[in-house]
């Protein structure tokens, strides 16, 4: 499978109302742009909150009202009185951020081209056809857990079959709590994250990929003979790191420390110094010594944003000048932004997010229980 065509194939975009940024808006310059959305901030007032994902670039975040992970940043909307929740970051993540938050709040996503290419890997069309054919395959009861790195139709399929939703920080309680109420795990979609986490708990040698575009190479049979069934998926920013990476900044810099992202491959979390979510990582740098180094594996715009908010630590990317931003997340340009809020003053709504009520209910089954875990 060629990453590339994940860059270009719009047949991967979810939501088809991809409206295009008009052309007044295509030639701002940043302090122009700035003041005007400042200006319609202004006006809006207390009606709008903005989230910026960690990876989002400077120009988003340093508009936004929160900066964190996707979970964390869908809570502090749930928790606002914004009639408007503008979400900088990925489909999947405004998905949330409309589950969990009351009806009468409104999730707007700048651009609807920011689509998460590792969620879709794990179509709703082709996980049905897996699972007819793995349940088909054995007596034993599996147990689907989907990371939130998902569609909101893939949470309520897990929530639909007895499943769960998990973050990065929680994935080994949920297949503690999925191996209680049954016998094997499909994790979905990132098959380093259930890798890792299968390799905590002790049963790396339990786990089998699941690869849907192999039909011909993907035996049922031979997949449910083990505990861990991991879906073929990945993120393209983590799976781009290498132990060579993690070699060659201990030589550059012998006092370096390295901490990687656990979406990252099995054998570079393996080789780093310590693993963990965003949130671990941004924690980590602030509670560095003056003076310390950290060189980090995950998106490059995070550690753009760590060396500045951070300037007593050396903060180092992992791959130097091959580190790569999100895609997706490139997707929501700044003067996106501007459009999205001034369309709000003049009392237009763009790109709403709006998963269907029946699909919400069991997406949040689905977290409900990652939340009791």
């Amino acid at each position: 499978m060629e990453t590339a065509a994940f860059e270009t194939d719009l047949s991967l975009f979810k939501y088809d109302n991809l409206e295009q940024l008009p052309p007044e808006y295509r030639e701002l310059e940043e302090n122009e742009r700035t003041e005007r959305i400042e200006s319609a901030l202004d006006e809006l007032g207390d009606d709008v909150v903005i989230l910026g994902h960690n990876y989002q670039r400077r120009e988003i975040v340093e508009h936004a009202d929160f900066i964190g992970d996707s979970y964390q940043l869908s809570k502090e909307a749930a928790d606002s009185d914004a009639e408007y929740v503008i979400f900088g970051g990925v489909t999947f993540m405004a998905e949330s951020a409309d589950i969990i938050t009351d009806d009468d709040q409104k999730v707007i996503l700048p651009s609807m081209e920011a689509s998460c290419p590792m969620a879709g890997m794990a179509e709703a069309l082709q996980v049905d056809a897996a699972w007819a054919e793995l349940t088909a395959a054995t007596d034993d009861e599996i147990i689907p857990i989907t990371y939130m790195n998902s569609y909101a139709d893939l949470k309520a399929f897990c929530a639909e079959q007895g499943g769960l939703v998990c973050t990065s920080s929680n994935a080994h309680k949920a297949f503690e709590y999925a191996f209680e109420q049954g016998d094997k795990v499909l994790f979905l979609p990132d098959k380093h994250l259930g890798e890792n986490t299968a390799h905590r708990l002790g049963m790396a040698d339990e786990t089998v990929e699941w690869d849907p575009w192999d039909a011909e190479g993907t035996d049922a049979a031979a997949a449910v003979e083990n505990d861990v069934i991991l879906w073929e998926g990945y993120c393209q920013v983590h799976e781009r790191f290498r132990t060579d990476h993690i070699e060659q900044i201990r030589a550059d810099n012998p006092e370096a420390n390295v901490i990687v992202h656990p979406e990252c491959r099995r054998e570079v979390v393996e080789a780093a110094d310590r693993a963990g979510s965003t949130a671990d990582i941004c924690q980590t740098v602030a509670d560095a010594e003056p003076g310390d180094t950290w060189a980090i594996g995950t998106e490059i715009h995070l550690t753009h944003h760590l060396q500045r908010w951070h300037p007593e630590v050396n903060v180092l990317p992992l791959c130097g000048d091959a580190c790569m931003d999100c895609n997706a997340m490139r997707q929501i340009d700044p003067n996106y932004l501007a459009w999205v809020l001034e369309e709000l003053v003049a009392g237009r709504e763009r790109n709403v997010i709006e998963v269907a009520p029946e699909e919400k209910d069991l997406a949040r089954v689905a977290l409900d229980r990652m939340l009791e875990i």
